[in-house]
Order: structure tokens, then C-alpha cells, then sequence
């Protein structure tokens, strides 16, 4: 897919936009980071050319002047919430999320668990958990008549029971594994407490989506409503904005509903609101470094039909409600949308009733399509990937993998392991190839193409198994399936 979006632009105004309003405040900005800080797969696929890491980047060129707070709802802890696109817990992501910034030379300062409460045995050991690193940790806790008891809130009962969260440099990213984690009222219950120590501090939001400087039905803000239609999120014109200044701009519904509240909050804690509308406080330049909005349009009727096939899925594991589908048939019916638009989709369905077995295909960064179907030796899966790899090569349609080095493979898994199939998933069939590479120069031609993949637009007529999902999503295969089991087992490795 060509790319839409310029990245380089990106980071530039951004930079220049959070400084901008650093210095309107004149001391403290809290800064609320919306969406993922790492891994914005969404974003690098409605705006081809967006890097999933580019909050980070951006960051990492003001480093000395940042200090990042991560924030995780103790019932989320409680809940082993399960980040979907990764396969990991919210606990989890917290932990990892803090290598990888580290990592980058990024500070950060410490861990808030929100919603905090004594009974809360899995918060309590996350948190023993966390300091036995050296890792500071706050809670703060569940107020009662929050959002709207603005008296209550801003006072000592309310944000004033918090721990104060101690940070040493001008602008604090609050960041967390995914929403409702309690970013927003983190910030605010800082605010409260900087102003009883007469610090100086401010409040802006880093928001991608929706973008507030495209038109309502834009693809790139509907494919938004799509991502977050378990929420209940509705794009929607802002009016206060567009009765402060006559201008419409994009938002969601629940800052547009909690506006008036926070309003009161700032004006409470700060002496009067900074903002006149919810989209006053975000720092969104996205909208400005669109470079192909053609391009950028495609990429969007994808991720829609993408969300749509998921859910379907989500449906079928018992994991969503009939009614997410039918909300997510509507977004489809904005753009005239059908799930056979994508192409890998029909192309796997056709290679299925061909081969009378579980197949599927993959369309690779030139618009080649490559299938591959369920073998005694591979999983669909597998098969493609291999098949796809050596297509890149342009290797011949020959075994790049011979079956005397698999046989041995799959008898370790049906006999010592004692795994059910024996077809090689993802993982093993890439760690046999890796093997074969020492003496085959083929398959060592066939792996150096591994990279290529990244992007790639896939579909499977059955739902693969967790192990083949996991694979295909740190190879950033960007796949969909139909929702049907490969087989009447009701459990899949």
C-alpha cells in the first residue's frame, strides 16, 4: 500500500504544538496521552506511512523535559483485561510498556493504580509486585459522585484522599495500556493537588482519533467509530466549540458530555477554565500530515471491514454480543461497504471450495495474492506463509523445508508433548525453515524476505489457532477470518 501519511511532518508539529502549550501555561503541563504510546497499529493502518511508534519518537526528541506516568485501573488488575491486539493483560502491558520506554531513554516516573481499593487482593500484589523493582507506585482511589460532584471531587474527600504523585519535570505524558484505565482523572487529581502547593500546572489531551479537523464522514474518522464500537464512542460535531467560535470541529460523545463537568473542575481547581471546548484541550495535529487522501481512504474501508470480520469472530468465541455486529454493519453501511470488498477474502474462499479443505490467502506488498491450505504437514496458516515467502524469493514452487526434517518435528508434538495435531503452526513451521537455512540456501533466500511481510493483507477461512494468531500479529499480518472453527474440538493451541 502506498503511503498517505507524512510522518516526518508529523513529528515536527506535534513537537512544536506541545511546547506551544507548555508555554501557555507557564509551568506543569499534564499531558493526557490517548490511544497507544507503542504499537498504534490502528493509526499505521488507517494512515499508511504513520509508524506505530511515532508518539514515542516524538517524545524521545524532548526527553529531557518529559516525565511519563503510567496509569492501570485496579479493576482492570482484578479482571485479567485482556489487550486484544497484543494477546497480553493490562498488568502485563504495564510492565511492558515500562521496559520499552526505559528503553528508549525515556523517564518514567512512576506507576498510579486508579479505582484502588484495600479488598483488591490482585492490586495489592501487583503493586508488592511493581516495588519489589524499585518502581514507585500511587493509588488513587474511587470517588464517590465522580464525574459530576464537582464540590465533592475537588476537595479533601475527593481528589484530596489520592496520593500525590511526586514528578520532576515540566510536561508529564499519562499514558496507560488502553481506555478507561483513569488518565483523565489522574491529571485532574494532580492538578488539585498542585494548586493546594501553589504549583502551577496545566491540562492538554493527545487524542489521534477522531481527527478533529476532518469533515465528520471522513473514512479516517468512521473507521474510529468502528474501533471503538464496543465503547459506545459516536463521532460527533463539537457545539461548544462550534458556538465559541463558530467553527465545526470532530469529536467523541463522552468528552463532549463530561465537558461541562470538567469545565467546572478546572475552573475549581485553576481559579477559571483554560477551554472553551473539549477540542480546545486536545493538541491533535494528525489531520494536518495527511499526504494521500485517496490512498488514506482505501487503507480506512479495510480496517472497517477488518473490525466488522473480527467481531464476527468475537461473536462466534462467545467473547461479544450479536449487537456489536449489527453496530458494526451500520459503520459498513456509511461507505456502502460489503466484507467481500476485500479481496484476500474472496481469493481465500475460492482456494477453500477448490481444495475442499481450510485455506487461505495472502496479498503481498507488490498485489501478488499467494493461498495455502490445511496439510497433514501444515497448518493454513503456515502454508501460506511459506508459500508467500517463497514468492518474495521468487524461488520455484518447491519444498523449502524437506518433509524428512518435519516428520521428526511432528512426532515430538504428538508423542513427548502430547499435542493433539501434528501440523506445524507459524512458529514451528519459521523455526524448521530457520533450521533448513544453514543447508539450504532456498530457504535462507526464502527468510531474508521475513520483514516483507509487515503489512500484508490476509485472510483464513477458519478461525487459526492462538499460536498462529499470536505469530501472524508480531509479524504485523494484518489478518482477518471467517468465523468457523477448522474442526467440532473446542480448544486450539
Amino acid at each position: 500500500m502506498k503511503k498517505a501519511f507524512d510522518n516526518e511532518k508529523y513529528l515536527k508539529l506535534q513537537s512544536q504544538k506541545i511546547a506551544e502549550r507548555v508555554s501557555e501555561f507557564g509551568g506543569k503541563l499534564y499531558l493526557e496521552f490517548g490511544g497507544k504510546l507503542f504499537d498504534d497499529y490502528h493509526a499505521s493502518r488507517v494512515l499508511p506511512g504513520f509508524l506505530p511508534d511515532s508518539k514515542v519518537t516524538m517524545l524521545s526528541t524532548m526527553k529531557d523535559k518529559v516525565e511519563i506516568v503510567i496509569v492501570i485501573n485496579a479493576v482492570d488488575i482484578a479482571q485479567n483485561k485482556l489487550r486484544s491486539d497484543l494477546g497480553i493483560t493490562y498488568d502485563e502491558d504495564v510492565m511492558r510498556l515500562y521496559d520499552l520506554l526505559q528503553t528508549r531513554g525515556l523517564y518514567v516516573g512512576s506507576i498510579v493504580i486508579s479505582q484502588f481499593t484495600e479488598d483488591n487482593n490482585p492490586a495489592v500484589n501487583f503493586q508488592r509486585k511493581l516495588e519489589s523493582y524499585g518502581i514507585k507506585v500511587y493509588r488513587h482511589y474511587w470517588i464517590e459522585g465522580y464525574p459530576s460532584n464537582v464540590s465533592h471531587i475537588a476537595s479533601k474527600d475527593g481528589f484530596g484522599k489520592n496520593d500525590y504523585v511526586e514528578t520532576t519535570r515540566n510536561i508529564v505524558v499519562v499514558t496507560a495500556p488502553g481506555p478507561g484505565s483513569g488518565k483523565m482523572a489522574t491529571c485532574l487529581s494532580q492538578m488539585y493537588h498542585d494548586s493546594v502547593r501553589g504549583i502551577k500546572s496545566g491540562y492538554a489531551k493527545y487524542e489521534t482519533f477522531p481527527i478533529w479537523n476532518l469533515p465528520l464522514t471522513h473514512p479516517v474518522n468512521i473507521a474510529y467509530e468502528a474501533a471503538t464500537a464496543d465503547l459506545n464512542d459516536i463521532n460527533m460535531i463539537d457545539p461548544w466549540h462550534l458556538q465559541a467560535y463558530g467553527k465545526s470541529a470532530v469529536n467523541y460523545n463522552r468528552d463532549v458530555e463530561v465537558f461541562p463537568v470538567l469545565n467546572a473542575i478546572f475552573a475549581r481547581v485553576l481559579g477559571e477554565s483554560p477551554y472553551k471546548s473539549p477540542t480546545d484541550m486536545g493538541v491533535n495535529m494528525v489531520g494536518f500530515c495527511i499526504s494521500d487522501d485517496e490512498e488514506c481512504t482505501k487503507a480506512c474501508k479495510q480496517e472497517i471491514i477488518r473490525r466488522y470480520l473480527s467481531a464476527k469472530v468475537a461473536v462466534r468465541k462467545g467473547q461479544a454480543s450479536s449487537s456489536l455486529v449489527d453496530k458494526l454493519q451500520i459503520t459498513m453501511s456509511k461507505l456502502d461497504l460489503k466484507e467481500e470488498d476485500r479481496e484476500v477474502l474472496i481469493k481465500a474462499r475460492g482456494y477453500a471450495e477448490s481444495k475442499h479443505t481450510i485455506s487461505a490467502a495472502m496479498e503481498l506488498p507488490d498485489g501478488r495474492i499467494v493461498c495455502g491450505r490445511s496439510s497433514d504437514l501444515l497448518s493454513p496458516a503456515s502454508a501460506t506463509l511459506l508459500n508467500a515467502l517463497k514468492t518474495l524469493a521468487n524461488l520455484p514452487d518447491v519444498n523449502l523445508i524437506a518433509p524428512s526434517a518435519l516428520e521428526p518435528i511432528q512426532k515430538l508434538k504428538t508423542t513427548s508433548l502430547g499435542d493433539i495435531t501434528s501440523d506445524l503452526r507459524c512458529n514451528e513451521a519459521l523455526i524448521a525453515l530457520s533450521v533448513s537455512a544453514a543447508v539450504n540456501p532456498m530457504a535462507a533466500l526464502a527468510l531474508e524476505n521475513l520483514d516483507k511481510l509487515r503489512g500484508c493483507q490476509m485472510h483464513l477461512t477458519a478461525i487459526p489457532s492462538h499460536s498462529d494468531a499470536k505469530i501472524l500479529r508480531r509479524l504485523g499480518v494484518q489478518y482477518t477470518c471467517d468465523a468457523a472453527y477448522s474442526c467440532k474440538r473446542i480448544y486450539f493451541n
